[in-house]
C-alpha cells in the first residue's frame, strides 16, 4: 500500500524547493542548443530530421518541461484523479515532480524510465529530495523495454523522449489505457517534422483518440489527447 495523502501540491516546501533549483538549473541548456545550433540550421536545410542531429548534445541537458507545462501536467493529473501516471522520458525528473506532486494527492503512483545512467542516479535523487520517492519509480533503459510490463489501467501518459519512439510506445501502451486516459507530448513545434506522423495518428479519430495541438512551453508545443474509446 501506498503511502497515506500528505503534502500541499507543489505548495509543498520541498517540492517547491527541489523544483526552483532544477528549473534554474535548465538556464543551463540555452548554451547546448548554441552549441547545436549551427548542425540544425544544417538539418533544416537539408530537409534532415533535427532530432537525430542534436541526439548527442542532449546527453548532459535537462530538455525538461517548462513551468507553465509543468502546472498543466500537475492539474490534469488531479483533475482527472489520475492514480497510475507513466512517463516516457524522465532527465532529471523535473515533470517527474509535477507528475509526483498529483500521485500523492491522488495515492497514486508514477512509473517514469530513462535511458543515461547518470540522469537516472540524478533522477531518483531529485525526487527523493521533493520527498515523493514513495510515490515514484524510475526505471532504468530502453523504454521499449522498461514499459512493456506496465500493468492497466493508465491513466495519464506522457511522452517526452526520443521522438521516434512516440509512435511505437502509444500503440504499445494503447490497449491499457481506458476512456478517458489523458496523453501528453511534448515538442510537437520543436520537432515538427519527426513528430508529424504521432500527430497525425493521434488526430485520426479512427484511432481511437481526440486531439489537440496546445501552443505551450516557450513555443515547443504539446499535443493533449483523451482516449474516447
Amino acid at each position: 500500500m501506498l503511502p497515506t495523502t500528505c503534502g500541499t501540491g507543489l505548495d509543498d516546501p520541498r517540492v517547491a524547493a527541489t523544483l526552483k533549483t532544477l528549473h534554474t538549473r535548465t538556464r543551463r541548456d540555452g548554451w547546448v542548443f548554441l552549441r547545436a545550433l549551427p548542425a540544425i540550421l544544417l538539418a533544416k536545410a537539408t530537409g534532415r530530421d533535427i532530432s537525430k542531429i542534436v541526439e548527442p548534445y542532449l546527453k548532459d541537458a535537462y530538455i525538461s518541461v517548462d513551468p507553465s507545462q509543468g502546472k498543466l501536467l500537475y492539474m490534469t493529473a488531479r483533475a482527472i484523479d489520475a492514480r497510475l501516471i507513466v512517463e516516457f522520458g524522465t532527465s532529471f525528473a523535473i515533470s517527474t515532480i509535477y507528475l509526483g506532486a498529483a500521485a500523492r494527492a491522488n495515492n497514486g503512483r508514477v512509473i517514469g524510465t530513462e535511458m543515461e545512467p547518470a540522469k537516472v542516479r540524478a533522477a531518483r535523487a531529485n525526487v527523493a529530495a521533493a520527498g515523493l520517492a514513495p510515490f515514484v519509480d524510475i526505471r532504468e533503459g530502453d523504454a521499449m523495454r522498461t514499459l512493456a510490463t506496465v500493468e492497466g489501467p493508465i491513466d495519464l501518459l506522457l511522452l517526452d523522449g526520443w521522438k521516434d519512439v512516440y509512435l511505437p510506445m502509444i500503440k504499445m501502451l494503447a490497449p491499457r489505457m481506458h476512456v478517458g486516459t489523458v496523453v501528453l507530448a511534448d515538442n510537437i513545434f520543436t520537432y515538427k517534422k519527426a513528430l508529424r506522423p504521432y500527430v497525425e495518428y493521434m488526430q485520426d479519430r479512427a484511432n481511437g483518440f481526440d486531439s489537440v495541438t496546445l501552443p505551450i512551453g516557450f513555443g515547443h508545443g504539446m499535443e493533449y489527447s483523451v482516449r474516447r474509446r
